[in-house]
This record gives C-alpha cells, sequence and structure tokens, in this order.
C-alpha cells in the first residue's frame, strides 16, 4: 500500500496534468456542438472496430463448422442430382435411390508417382467398400481399392493401372481414360473413332458405360489431340478439372445396383 501512494507522490505532476486535461476536453466537447459531432463519429468509428474485429474472430473461429455444413450441404445436393439424372425426374422416394453420396476428407494425398493412391478418413465402418467412385466438387478423382475398418485408400486417376469409361460431352463417342505418367494435371482419353469431329476445349465427362460413376460427372477439357499408329482413333489430352495437387473435401459415391450388374455380367460370361 505504501508503494502505490509513494508512486502516487512522485507522479503527482503527471497525474495532476492528466486529469486536468480530461476536464478540459469534457468542458471543450460539450460546449460546441462541433467537437460534440467529432467525438460521437470517432467514438462509434472505435466501437464499430471493435465490434467488426471481435466479429472477424468469431467467424474465423466457425468456419470449420460452416464449411461441414456446407460439405453435408452438397453430399444431399449431390445425391439427388445423380438419382435425377438417371430416373430423368427429382426422387422423393427414397427407395428408388440408386446412387448413395457420402463425404469424407483427404489425409494422404500423392501425385507424383506412376501410381498414385489416396487415403480418406472414411472406412468399413462408415459403409465404404471396394470400387466405390470419389469425386470432388470440381469432377472425378478416382476409385476405391483397398479398405480398413476407419480409413480407405483411393487408386487415383493419376495412376498407369487406372481405366475408366470416358466420353466427351453431349455425344455418345466414349473411350477409355488413361494416363501416361507424364503430367500431373493431364492424362489421356484414348479409343475415340477419328470420324469424330473434335474442337480443343471441349468438356469430358464420365461414359454411361460404367457402374461405378453416375454419367456426365466433370473430368477436363481437350487441351490437345493426334492420331493414334494405326490412324483409326485418336489420342487426346485432357486436362483435369481438378488441381490434383491441392485437393481436400472429396465425395464418395456407391452404385446400390452394381453388385446385382456385376453378377448377371458373371453369369452371361459364363454361359
Amino acid at each position: 500500500m505504501q508503494r502505490i501512494i509513494n508512486f502516487i507522490l512522485n507522479n503527482r505532476n503527471a497525474f495532476l496534468y492528466g486529469f486536468l486535461l480530461l476536464v478540459s476536453l469534457v468542458i471543450t466537447v460539450r460546449s460546441h456542438s462541433y467537437h460534440q459531432s467529432k467525438f460521437f463519429n470517432s467514438s462509434k468509428w472505435l466501437t464499430g472496430n471493435i465490434y467488426q474485429t471481435g466479429a472477424n474472430v468469431s467467424f474465423y473461429f466457425g468456419l470449420r463448422e460452416e464449411n461441414q455444413r456446407l460439405v453435408n450441404e452438397n453430399e444431399q445436393l449431390r445425391r439427388m442430382l445423380f438419382n435425377m439424372e438417371t430416373s430423368g425426374a427429382l426422387l422423393l422416394d427414397t427407395t428408388a435411390i440408386d446412387f448413395e453420396v457420402m463425404s469424407a476428407n483427404l489425409i494422404k494425398n500423392s501425385f507424383a508417382s506412376p501410381r498414385n493412391y489416396l487415403t480418406i478418413d472414411r472406412g468399413r465402418k462408415d459403409s465404404v467398400v471396394q470400387d466405390m467412385g470419389v469425386i470432388t466438387t470440381k469432377g472425378i478423382l478416382g476409385i476405391v481399392e483397398n479398405v480398413s475398418k476407419n480409413f480407405a485408400t483411393v487408386q487415383s486417376v493419376l495412376n498407369t493401372k487406372s481405366n475408366i469409361n470416358a466420353k466427351i460431352k453431349n455425344t455418345n463417342f466414349f473411350g477409355s481414360l488413361i494416363w501416361n505418367a507424364e503430367d500431373y494435371k493431364v492424362v489421356q482419353l484414348v479409343d475415340i473413332p477419328r470420324l469424330v469431329p473434335l474442337v480443343v476445349g471441349d468438356t469430358i465427362v464420365t461414359g454411361a458405360m460404367s457402374s461405378i460413376f453416375p454419367e456426365n460427372i466433370p473430368i477436363g477439357v481437350i487441351k490437345k489431340y493426334d492420331l493414334n499408329t494405326s490412324k483409326s482413333f485418336y489420342n487426346i489430352d485432357v486436362e483435369l478439372f481438378n488441381d490434383m495437387a491441392n485437393i481436400k473435401n472429396v465425395y464418395l459415391i456407391m452404385n446400390k445396383n452394381r453388385q446385382e450388374i456385376k453378377t448377371l455380367e458373371a453369369i452371361t460370361l459364363d454361359e
């Protein structure tokens, strides 16, 4: 207590100056309308900035929750979209849904080797199974290859073993999407007949011959093309919509009729 008293006594001139300055400011502001308006405008500016800073901090810490909400909403919308395109009408009866969609996060990415795989934070406990399609908001990503209890690995489109049915948008001309391991931004579409008119910039999407992906999921655009050695088919370079080096949120797609289709095809081949 004595230290506080000594501090006040030692700095009494400064305290007196500050007190008199405050009193003079109050008197000045109260006696002049111009000064009053300036004071209140300044106080409003200061208060507004404090509130804005607080709101920005709250918004920042709420981004993760908001992002997850948007991911869940996109999951529902994509499920509706895929099944609407399949049936030709909006499905209100959930028993008629052919494609199930679930969201996941990428926890490991690979794009620099000839056989690239990705790891997601969904597994058997989340009903993930082999051969589910994996996409992002921009386009196709790959196919689930192996599944554990909590995780799954995905064979990327950037894999020399990858082979996905794809077509030129708004046509019925389809071929196989592969990768030559040269550029992680570009994949190749082969087996498109030379009679097909092509234009650089045409959009490439998933085809209808796949039991893994719904039709018309975006893949990329034609970057360049030329004829193969037989001069009968095109070799087409497709620039991917996805930035394969920068992916976080993904969606898994399951065709509920896939097993029935595969069983029927197997029986047919055995006949």
